[in-house]
């Protein structure tokens, strides 16, 4: 869940947040779910919910200090991350969301187009071009 979480949300603590909300939700919820089969896809689902709500959440509250918070956290990613998550964290919301539900979660195509709610060959579409655009980023950063 936390791999999920942080390829929508950049601090760990938003991260938590809404893991915590998930719980809290599929818990309060769970006779709404069908098929016990369709559990984890269901989760995140929920999850990727919550990190959005947690995005909107964020987007109405500008910090005053932000330039000088920005600069410090690009040189702590720099440090603390490989490559490979630096370039998956340059794809578009559309492209990161299926590469790390897919490689990071161990997702199906089949059960990330019944998360995203999209068809099968859009997810290999995606996942084909996001490969792509991650085989470019990174030979031209090494």
């Amino acid at each position: 869940m936390y791999v999920t979480a942080r390829s929508i949300l950049s601090e760990d603590e938003d991260c938590a947040d809404a893991i915590q909300e998930t719980i809290v939700r599929a818990f309060s919820k769970i006779n709404s779910l069908k098929q016990d089969a369709y559990a984890k896809t269901w989760l995140i689902r929920i999850l990727i919910n919550e990190c959005y709500n947690v995005l909107r959440q964020k987007s109405r509250q500008i910090p005053m200090d932000m330039e000088t918070e920005m600069a410090g956290k690009v040189a702590v990613e720099s440090q603390d991350y490989s490559d490979l998550y630096c370039a998956v964290s340059q794809l578009q919301e559309e492209l990161k969301l299926p590469v790390v539900l897919y490689y990071g979660e161990d997702f199906s195509v089949r059960e990330i187009a019944q998360v995203l709610e999209i068809s099968e060959g859009a997810v290999q579409k995606r996942l084909a071009r996001a490969r792509q655009k991650l085989k470019r980023i990174l030979e031209s950063a090494s």
